[in-house]
């Protein structure tokens, strides 16, 4: 039987990033608003949060951030017109992905001091309670979302839990590495973590994906997080000080599906085409014209 856990009810999207790698296509648009097909990153990544049973989404933004905030408002012109020329399917699909009224949070990153400072920005909205952190650029495809593997993880142990994927060994020096009780288990105790080993000396080729599940205790120790790599604030550093607390255990969760970081022009582009290949509208003809191109 297990036992009852703290519900994850909140999730944590750091969205205040500049995007310079996608210049001049991000001047004015926030990268997280790009399209995977027809729909913005950020919104792939909420729907990935929606449908593990997350309740609350809060995004911390920064500066030109506000059109995030407006997609995930109703748009009262855009509806009227819909409604006027009898679009009713789009009309509807809007309604659908429309969170319901009170439950998005927005905060300000003033400051680009780091993944770390973004996550303690959301402190406030977070409260006593655990929640799901989700890093925007990275988009978890699999049969299973990410985060709601995770999710029964959690109610299995509790504690903190942290996506992890394998890549080669001979790439483990650009990722953050975890060290595991067992390297093939769905889920594993972690022992500890390195952000971007050298070369030859990974614990293991189990990198962090972009999925958290972190309890509150974090931010205290971001509070007192000083600066690391890069001058910023690293969230890395503050889980390694809370996996030295007796009571704050961390589990890795395997995923198993194929990620694409959206955050580079290669896995920006391969997600499209592979969100695209699996739309029964766009499949079959898009497949024909990567034949034709290659």
């Amino acid at each position: 039987m297990l036992t009852a856990r703290k519900r994850i009810r909140k999730a944590v999207f750091p969205v205040a990033g500049l995007g310079t790698r996608f210049l001049p296509a991000t001047k004015a648009m926030p990268k997280e608003m790009l399209t995977v097909v027809d729909r913005p990153v950020i919104q792939h990544v909420v729907d990935e949060a929606r449908a593990a049973g997350i309740e609350h989404f809060v995004f911390v933004t920064g500066r030109n951030k506000g059109v995030i905030e407006d997609h995930f408002d109703v748009a009262f012109e855009l509806d009227q017109t819909l409604a006027a020329r009898r679009k009713t399917k789009e009309l509807e699909a809007l309604a659908r992905e429309l969170p319901p009224a009170g439950c998005t949070s927005f905060t300000r990153q003033q400051t680009p001091l780091g993944l770390g400072h973004a996550v303690w920005c959301a402190r406030d909205i977070v409260g006593d309670e655990p929640f799901a952190l989700l890093l925007p650029d990275m988009l978890h495809h699999g049969p299973t979302p990410c985060l709601a593997g995770m999710m029964a993880a959690y109610q299995e142990a509790g504690g903190n839990h942290i996506a992890v994927s394998p890549v080669p060994e001979d790439q483990t020096h650009l990722y953050g590495i975890v060290d595991v009780e067992n390297r093939t288990a769905n889920v594993s105790p972690i022992n500890g973590m390195i952000e971007k080993p050298k070369q030859g000396s990974a614990p293991s080729n189990l990198h962090i994906t972009g999925r958290y599940i972190l309890q509150p205790e974090i931010f205290d120790l971001l509070a007192r997080q000083e600066r690391g790599a890069s001058g910023e604030i690293q969230l890395t550093d503050a889980m390694i000080a809370m996996l030295g607390h007796d009571d704050q255990p961390f589990y890795a969760v395997r995923f198993d599906g194929t990620i694409y970081d959206c955050g580079s022009k290669l896995g920006y582009l391969a997600a499209n085409v592979a969100y695209a290949l699996e739309r029964d509208d766009l499949g079959s003809a898009l497949r024909a014209e990567l034949k034709k191109l290659l």
